[in-house]
């Protein structure tokens, strides 16, 4: 059963310095963003350094550095999903040397009477996701633990936010009504596809993360609707708040 994958104390066959040789420290922070536009914007606000390239079979990533304010951030395009995104996590750390890692996405209402308007700041994720199960003993949810923190600059910066518990799913296409319910029952506001996992690995190496979302599509509703997909994964204002994290952390 994948709730018996979890060994604390278990040394791994293989770790990143296997594929990327020694260790490095460029940065204390990055952000991770799914966004190409975002990253671009980035690439062409910024002077940027490419710091890391990151490789696999179907092709390789670039992270990069630039200045924010007085500190060196770091900046990745991570891959959708949980078991991606958080292998991202665990080799950006030795690549570049970040342990504090600010995520930011899209996601999918599960309720939109307070959801929409507001930056969501998830406080527990559902683990309906593989990867969490290997770095975190089992359990329904996990908790976001620095939720507090990042309502409190939200506030600080008086942008309207919703506190409350996601859904974590790599199977979009089989959320179905029924285990929508259950989740809201739950409390849950909001679904997205990495959230667990990214917690669980920094949970079991130390790192810190700053999360949130923006709702774009609408679940809860008797007809689906993309909403605005597309502006909750691309908008830039995610990116400024991101670096206002940055800032105080």
């Amino acid at each position: 059963m994948i709730t018996d994958s979890f060994e604390a104390n278990v040394p791994a066959i293989m770790g990143p310095g296997d594929f990327y040789g020694e260790q490095r420290h460029i940065c204390d922070i990055c952000i991770l963003t799914f966004s190409p536009k975002i990253l671009n914007n980035v690439l062409e606000e910024f002077e940027c350094a490419e710091a890391a390239t990151l490789s696999s079979v179907n092709g390789s990533r670039t992270a990069y550095t630039f200045l924010a304010g007085d500190k060196r951030v770091g900046i990745f395009m991570v891959d959708v999903g949980s078991a991606m995104a958080s292998s991202d996590v665990i080799e950006l750390n030795w690549l570049v040397g970040a342990s504090k890692f600010i995520m930011f996405g899209s996601a999918g209402s599960l309720n939109s009477d307070i959801t929409t308007g507001k930056y969501v700041i998830p406080t527990h994720a559902y683990r309906d996701e593989g990867m969490s199960y290997h770095y975190a003993p089992p359990s329904d949810y996990i908790e976001i633990k620095n939720s507090a923190r990042v309502r409190q600059i939200m506030d600080e910066l008086r942008l309207p936010a919703v506190e409350g518990k996601v859904w974590t799913t790599d199977a979009f296409y089989r959320e179905t009504r029924s285990q929508m319910q259950k989740r809201q029952s739950e409390g849950c506001i909001a679904v997205e596809m990495e959230l667990a996992g990214v917690q669980a690995v920094c949970d079991f190496y130390g790192f810190e993360l700053y999360d949130f979302l923006v709702t774009g599509d609408v679940l809860d509703k008797p007809q689906y609707s993309k909403g605005n997909l597309r502006g909750a994964n691309h908008d830039l204002d995610k990116l400024y708040i991101a670096l206002e994290i940055a800032e105080r952390i």
